[in-house]
């Protein structure tokens, strides 16, 4: 192993009430949106990409309007996220610092352009980690995007941590081991290592 690439939500860090606050403020001001959403929307929501979590929360919503919207509710959310942050897992920072002396380490989500950057702004964590992606900047799935950095940062022998089926999907796709995050928002059928919190990695891998 040479590396460690991360999911972010339900892996790094929590960011759903921050995130609340901002797309409740814009979904308020849309004429046809029929409730506000709540914590367990979100959870729920948690790993898919943007057009899946439209389909999902505001089914009644033609796509083009679900795609302004949730564009709408990024810009916002990152805003929010710059200046609140969101709840880092316990010890995530003295656990990347140690990982970081013995490992390379990324992060691939599935989040619009932004949401990184502001993840490390607040926390100010982005020293730790050499490179990341996202579908909002390259519009590549998840699997296809752990490829990307792979690829561009010539990584031989990657993990990949996650808390979703859908992260699971991703690693197998990328040919990569998949360790489950189990305190995080998902259930996985299938994982090749199970921590459940994040300093189970020192244990693992320190």
């Amino acid at each position: 192993m040479d590396s460690i690439i991360f999911d972010l939500d339900g892996t790094l860090w929590d960011s759903s009430s921050t995130v609340l606050m901002a797309w409740n403020e814009i979904l308020n001001q849309h004429p046809k949106v029929q409730k506000k959403i709540t914590l367990e929307d979100l959870h729920d929501s948690m790993g898919l990409q943007i057009h899946e979590i439209g389909q999902k929360l505001f089914p009644y919503l033609q796509e083009d309007e679900r795609i302004e919207l949730l564009q709408k509710c990024g810009e916002v959310e990152n805003d929010y996220l710059r200046k609140l942050g969101g709840k880092l897992y316990d010890q995530v920072e003295h656990v990347l610092q140690t990982l970081s002396k013995k490992y390379k380490l990324f992060i691939v989500s599935n989040c619009q352009e932004g949401y990184i950057e502001a993840f490390f702004h607040f926390h100010n964590v982005g020293k730790y980690f050499l490179d990341y992606e996202n579908p909002g900047r390259s519009g590549l799935s998840k699997g296809e995007n752990i490829k990307l950095v792979m690829g561009r940062n010539q990584l031989n022998r990657p993990i990949y941590i996650g808390d979703t089926e859908g992260d699971v999907k991703a690693a197998r796709l990328a040919n990569i081991p998949f360790v489950y995050a189990a305190y995080g928002f998902g259930d996985v059928s299938e994982s090749d290592e199970t921590i459940e919190n994040f300093a189970d990695l020192l244990e693992l891998y320190g």
